[in-house]
């Protein structure tokens, strides 16, 4: 159930806040617990109310968000984990967010990731170095893929998901009192607040805040006609498609589809979270049709986007005149699944941008976006060469209060960074690429009309070259980032 919230307007803060930032309703439910943790829950619940949110004594249709806590490597039932049996309990018909606050000494964590570190190394790896309490047998292979994608962390907030049976996870590091709280998410956030500094519970209530209140765009609807059989055939984007989804995949540039079912054995969890989720997106634009060929949701089936099939492509022809989703167009004889949640924000960025009138070599009549191919993955860039790639880096307060994708909060930022953007702006500008990084999520590549160059070529070809070197790690703020420059001879 969706419920419209008034705007939260916080008092008495000093760091900038996005401007539609909501009101919530937020209770807490005691679990499993340390003396610390189930402080630090009492804290937020009462900092909460403290700054304009609603707080509850037990949830309610209205209720946002439950806060409640687990101990560190003791994995919970799903016959009794909260988010399971939440609905049930309390008569509702949503399941809420849930953000789970656990407790980790410091030498109890330093041993954890030594161990994933040591794991980790090993050639072949062994899969009974990823074997703990409430993982299904076949965990090892994600947890190695995430571990290889961004380090023991990934692979340790992969873990306490899986025992916590909740994405959302607040793990508290210190042993009398707190030292600092990462803040672990579905796309493998593991940014810190500092309970050194001053502010520590307002940074956590916001950046959970922040979360909640960002508007989803996930939800297409269908434009006739369809696209006949005849015309799809003639078309060179599809095949191109597949092209790039191979040579990006022989870069390791995407990571494997995490499946929930092959790290925990539980029942489907209905609304809590989908079966499975892929990482990354990327579209081009096809001339023939006016609209943008994208690859097709992972949180409906299997889609693995190094080796795309035609039924993992979907149109995309625009927004909605509410602004809250795409317009889509089917296919003829496809399966016509829905578009990634990051389709949104690739189309809309077209609208930020001027269009261009390609050399009559190209074979096209009409004007097209500035911007031919889009490219969206959970990794992050360690340097580029500044002569060739353009960085335009997001607002600060993005960095401060990160979004994630599927938002219309994160399609506003990607619209409005690359509207600045030199190189797109101005067509002559020799810089064929720009790029922006998403924090604690990912980067976000896009590719100019190169003549001679199939879609996302120039993207592939800039790697190989080291013009644009991508990083495993994802910057996780709060700083603005800026990666090293480099200059190859």
């Amino acid at each position: 159930m969706t419920v419209e919230r008034p705007l939260f307007v916080p008092v008495n803060l000093r760091q900038p806040v996005h401007p539609w930032l909501k009101q919530l309703h937020v209770t807490y439910l005691p679990g499993p617990s340390t003396p610390m943790s189930a402080d630090i829950a009492q804290k937020l619940i009462r900092r909460f109310g403290e700054l304009g949110h609603v707080t509850q004594e037990q949830p309610t249709e209205e209720t946002d968000l439950v806060l409640t806590t687990a101990r560190f490597g003791e994995p919970l039932s799903w016959r009794s984990a909260p988010a399971f049996q939440l609905r049930r309990q309390f008569g509702l018909s949503h399941t809420p967010q849930f953000w789970t606050i656990m407790q980790a000494r410091p030498a109890e964590f330093a041993a954890l990731l030594a161990h994933f570190e040591r794991a980790l190394a090993k050639e072949p790896i062994d899969p009974a170095d990823f074997r703990f309490p409430g993982l299904a047998p076949t965990a090892w292979r994600p947890l190695v893929e995430q571990g290889r994608r961004a380090g023991a962390i990934l692979a340790v907030e992969r873990l306490l998901q899986a025992q916590g049976l909740t994405l959302g996870i607040l793990l508290v590091i210190g042993d009398e009192t707190p030292e600092y709280v990462y803040h672990f998410n579905l796309v493998g956030s593991y940014a810190t607040s500092d309970a050194r500094s001053e502010g520590f519970y307002d940074d956590i209530v916001l950046r959970i805040a922040t979360a909640l209140s960002a508007d989803v765009v996930a939800k297409h609807v269908v434009e006739p006609p369809p696209v006949p059989q005849a015309v799809w055939q003639r078309l060179s984007t599809p095949g191109a498609m597949q092209r790039a989804s191979l040579e990006f995949g022989r870069r390791d540039f995407f990571t494997e589809m995490v499946r929930i079912a092959d790290l925990v054995s539980v029942p489907a969890m209905t609304d809590a979270v989908a079966s499975q989720y892929s990482e990354g997106c990327f579209s081009t634009w096809e001339p023939d049709l006016d609209a943008l060929v994208t690859t097709t949701t992972g949180s409906a089936r299997p889609v693995d986007k190094s080796h795309l099939t035609e039924d993992d492509l979907a149109v995309v022809t625009g927004v909605q005149p509410s602004g809250r989703g795409v317009i889509v167009r089917h296919v003829e004889g496809l399966r016509n699944d829905p578009p990634s949640s990051e389709g949104f924000e690739m189309i809309d960025l077209d609208n930020a941008l001027p269009r261009i009138t390609l050399d009559p070599s190209w074979g096209v009549e009409r004007s097209v976006p500035v911007v031919r191919s889009k490219l969206h993955s959970h990794r992050g860039v360690r340097a580029f060469d500044p002569r060739r790639i353009e960085y335009v880096p997001l607002a600060p307060v993005y960095f401060a209060l990160p979004v994630t994708c599927g938002t219309l909060a994160q399609a506003q930022g990607v619209r409005h960074v690359f509207a600045q953007a030199e190189c797109l702006r101005n067509p002559d500008d020799p810089r064929q690429v720009a790029f922006t990084i998403l924090p604690t999520h990912g980067v976000f590549i896009v590719e100019k009309w190169v003549a001679g160059k199939a879609p996302f070529q120039v993207i592939w070809e800039y790697m190989d070259a080291g013009y644009l070197q991508i990083d495993t790690k994802v910057p996780q703020g709060p700083e603005p980032y800026f990666p090293q420059h480099v200059y190859p001879a």
